[in-house]
């Protein structure tokens, strides 16, 4: 169990890793004003950005697939369902990492032809932020209920401190309000997240030191 633990660990601090790096490097390209006579010029720092979101998503998988047969001997449901949570996230999240690069090709036939295409290719940009924005948000509600899942069995089973499993609690349950706020379209603010984020920094590293305890 100790190597599985390190395991879950290092994929944890790789996905937090990777995603902190896709999205500083999407974001300020995407929220740019000229976006589609600006995009395709910057078609590598966006191809980077996908590579590492596709990362992120296969992680994501990874974490949920390592932790099923551990979690299932204490909760087989919630164990199932904590990683059926992580694959619709996963998936989501490469819907989410797909729309740059259909961004990418509409700024590349924006270029091409001109103003003819203009209100037709701004129409569809914007609709493709929109999904960027919707899918990405929808997998952080898709995190958000399947960890309250994980964080219910860490707590029963004792497996890690019962303080870090409130501490997840208290992040999950942030990140899921805020995703729902977002999508109603009300400003959640940064602090919501900051309590998943010391969890996902946190969590990790006990697993790395000290592991998860075994069943005895």
């Amino acid at each position: 169990m100790k190597n599985v633990s390190r395991g879950v660990g290092l994929l944890f601090l790789l996905s937090t890793g990777v995603y902190l790096l896709g999205s500083g490097l999407l974001e300020p390209v995407l929220d740019r004003p000229e976006l589609l006579a600006g995009l395709y010029p910057e078609r590598t720092t966006v191809w980077a950005g996908f590579f590492l979101e596709l990362i992120n998503a296969i992680a994501v998988v990874a974490i949920g697939m390592l932790l099923y047969p551990i979690l299932k001997k204490y909760n087989e449901a919630f164990a199932l369902g904590y990683f059926g949570s992580r694959l619709i996230e996963s998936v989501l999240l490469l819907l989410s990492a797909a729309a740059p690069l259909l961004l990418l090709a509409l700024s590349k036939d924006f270029i091409a032809g001109g103003n003819a295409r203009e209100p037709y290719d701004v129409t569809a940009a914007s609709m493709l932020l929109e999904g960027y924005s919707v899918f990405f948000q929808i997998a952080m509600i898709m995190l958000g209920l399947g960890s309250l899942l994980l964080c219910t069995v860490l707590y029963r089973s004792r497996l890690i401190p019962r303080f870090l499993s409130i501490l997840g609690y208290a992040g999950y349950a942030a990140l899921l309000v805020s995703g729902c706020l977002t999508l109603l379209g009300q400003e959640s603010g940064s602090i919501l997240y900051i309590p998943g984020a010391i969890f996902e920094i946190a969590f990790p590293v006990w697993l790395i030191v000290k592991g998860l305890k075994q069943r005895t």
